[in-house]
């Protein structure tokens, strides 16, 4: 039986004020402020070169932001460094890539509790829950096959359950679809609202799949580096 993490409590899951970000002297993010609230699904949209996944990899704390605030959980992550950041983001974010970023010497089960045996937990408490969560998202008879073996919407379904070992937060999509056909896209993003019913997660997606966008409770248009809406 998998648990539901309750995260009623926190109303605004992620506050972001004045975020900017510069490489050398390219200016990326120009003063970003959002809110997101516990359980939303969120759409980054705009066209390449935006910002999009640069705020991505920050709300996900693999960048910092050059100045600004950002509070996930009611914890001001960028006041976290070192060890204390990599534990809060093992334990309260969730990642998916579009390109699974599956270890191909590992089996699936094995690749979904990476997180896990990074934070520390028992081998058999975490292939256990592997075991469930890959059931949950119908990959039961696929559980022993490594990622050569899995077709690419076997293997972003690993990938999202490798994001779920943890019961993290959040979970950060990014372009989670844009390396499926249009069926295994579909089935993609129905997953994610089923996840989001059954577990009541805040979802961040950085997409240029306008369905998937148009699905969303609510679209942020990124624009130079600045929300325009």
């Amino acid at each position: 039986m998998i648990n539901i993490v309750d995260y009623s409590i926190i109303e605004n899951m992620i506050v972001a004020q004045g975020l900017y970000k510069s490489y050398g002297d390219l200016p990326v993010l120009k003063g970003i402020n959002l809110t997101i609230n516990q359980g939303e699904i969120v759409s980054i949209v705009g066209a390449s070169g935006a910002g999009k996944t640069t705020l991505l990899q920050i709300l996900g704390t693999l960048d910092h932001t050059d100045s600004g605030s950002l509070i996930i959980a009611n914890q001001e992550v960028t006041k976290l460094y070192g060890n204390k950041l990599a534990k809060f983001r093992n334990q309260h974010i969730g990642f998916i890539f579009q390109f699974h970023q599956l270890l191909p010497e590992f089996n699936a089960w094995e690749n979904v509790c990476l997180p896990a045996w990074i934070g520390g937990k028992q081998d058999e408490a975490s292939k256990k829950r592997s075991l469930e969560l890959l059931d949950l998202l119908g990959l039961k008879e696929r559980i022993n096959h490594k990622p050569a073996a899995l077709s690419g919407g076997e293997q972003q379904r690993v990938a999202v359950a490798r994001a779920l070992i943890n019961n993290p937060t959040v979970i950060l999509a990014d372009e989670p679809s844009g390396n499926l056909d249009s069926k295994a896209a579909n089935e993609l993003h129905d997953l994610f609202f089923d996840l989001r019913k059954q577990f009541n997660q805040t979802f961040v997606i950085v997409t240029h799949n306008q369905a998937l966008a148009n699905r969303s409770d609510r679209q942020l248009f990124i624009k130079d580096g600045i929300i325009e809406y």
